[in-house]
């Protein structure tokens, strides 16, 4: 059976899905460039919660989370059906890798998660379970929740973590309020997602778990860091002898830069 590889995504605002954007069509693009997975696990950085949830339902709604965008968006219905059963067996997974997990029901999918698969897999017909960040954890706890997922991995399951290579909002409204989509990257950002992809090509998990004291302006690119932290879920889905590739880079507003990344497993 096909072994998937672990996915970063950075999902960007809303209107990614129907903005014509370079990050837009690097999505739109990205399923015609690979393997179909028979089913997808996202750990989205707007699913949050203590420990970890798993989203159980058959038909998952589309959750139009968002304020200030396009009517046309939430016209969008991201009709993908859930998979109870490989809720479940998340669930189990996690606690016995010792993480406290459950699954529950009435949770849609959010824009982390329909936004960038609206793009990529715009037939909405691979089975799709959402996993939960924890605000209150850092990228260790995240990490080990990849690592326990791994095993999906080789049964042709996509994990993908949708989160932000960059994400202060407050210096990217801004830009969004004056128009200014292709804004220059300034050097506060594009020092920090050089230094992240540095680390990544070399392999430094030890740095990179502390990013928040060795990277370069991590505080402002992330004031918050839960949309990074779908990073390490990722990261840890490819296993312990992981290597990266690049997909993609651009920005958004200058600020928030668009970095997408597979994680391939090397050498056991």
């Amino acid at each position: 059976m096909h072994r998937a590889n672990s996915l970063f995504i950075s999902h960007g605002s809303p209107d990614t899905a129907i903005v014509n954007t370079s990050a837009h069509e690097f999505l739109k693009s990205f399923a015609r460039t690979g393997t179909r997975p028979d089913a997808i696990v996202v750990v989205s950085a707007h699913f949050e919660a203590a420990g970890v949830a798993i989203s159980g339902d058959w038909r998952p709604q589309t959750i139009h989370d968002f304020g200030g965008f396009p009517a046309e968006l939430r016209q969008i219905e991201y009709a993908a059906p859930g998979c109870p059963e490989l809720a479940d067996e998340i669930a189990h997974m996690l606690q016995n890798a010792g993480l406290a997990a459950g699954v529950i029901c009435d949770r849609g999918f959010d824009h982390g998660t329909w936004v960038p698969l609206f793009l990529m897999y715009p037939e909405a017909d691979i089975p799709i379970v959402q996993v939960s960040v924890d605000p209150a954890a850092g990228p260790g706890h995240h990490y080990s929740l990849g690592r326990a997922l791994e095993p999906l991995c080789h049964r042709n399951i996509q994990i993908v973590g949708s989160g932000s290579m960059t994400h202060n909002l407050r210096e990217a409204m801004g830009a969004f309020g004056s128009g200014k989509r292709d804004a220059v990257m300034p050097q506060w950002v594009s020092s920090f997602v050089n230094w992240i992809e540095d680390r990544l090509l070399h392999q430094d998990m030890d740095r990179l778990l502390a990013y928040r004291k060795h990277a370069p302006h991590a505080v402002r690119n992330h004031p918050t860091d839960e949309h990074l932290m779908p990073l390490f879920c990722a990261l840890g889905a490819a296993g312990e002898n992981w290597t990266a590739e690049r997909l993609h880079r651009s920005n958004d507003f200058g600020v928030l830069s668009m970095d997408a990344y597979a994680f391939m497993p090397g050498s056991q």
